[in-house]
């Protein structure tokens, strides 16, 4: 039996990041027009926090990715567009746990997966240990914001649609129906590109 490494176990060059890396480099061959404070967040902080959530294989790394650059304007914001007479559509729903007056705008969505509803940044805020109910406006932090998204992402069990690499099912899991699917298969399709 040989001991050599096969090219699979082969290390990587040096100076050459791991074939699952997310570094600033990759998000922005992703998403060009990025915003340089989040693409930094981001890569600061994904690969430390991927593996706790399950996200070690390139089909979860690339949905995972693709919705996060679809839900965040392909990395060029970290929440919702509109303004408090947009988010009065929030307002009132006990669905989301907005039951006192001002929610609606208070737990507008915000991070990565556009966190939306007081119930959800209790909810999320506690799984993480950051009382985003009292502090929403941290769900925007890049590093918070990414800590949420992957706690959602484990909550809504979106393993097993990324393993079946099904976007419609990720798509979801996520959003709660098919809005923007084309989009976020187009942008599925470019990750897999750039994390071969």
């Amino acid at each position: 039996m040989s001991m050599r490494a096969s090219g699979a176990d082969a290390p990587a060059a040096p100076g050459t990041p791991p074939v699952l890396a997310v570094t600033a480099q990759r998000l922005l061959r992703l998403a060009p027009a990025g915003k340089p404070a989040i693409i930094a967040g981001i890569a600061t902080h994904f690969d430390g926090l991927a593996a706790a959530s399950g996200i070690t294989t390139r089909l979860r790394l690339c949905h995972f990715l693709a919705q996060a650059a679809h839900e965040t304007d392909r990395f060029r914001t970290l929440e919702e567009y509109g303004g408090v007479a947009y988010f009065v559509r929030y307002e009132g729903r006990r669905d989301l746990g907005n039951t006192q007056a001002g929610d609606g705008a208070r737990y507008h969505g915000r991070g990565m997966f556009q966190l939306t509803g007081r119930f959800n940044y209790r909810r999320y805020g506690g799984l993480i240990g950051i009382d985003l109910e009292a502090e929403p406006e941290r769900a925007k932090e890049p590093a918070v914001s990414l800590a949420v998204a992957f706690a959602y992402w484990r909550d809504r069990a979106c393993n097993e649609a990324a393993d079946a690499d099904d976007i419609a099912a990720v798509t979801k899991r996520i959003n709660g129906g098919r809005n923007g699917l084309a989009e976020r298969a187009r942008l599925l399709a470019a990750a897999k590109a750039i994390w071969p």
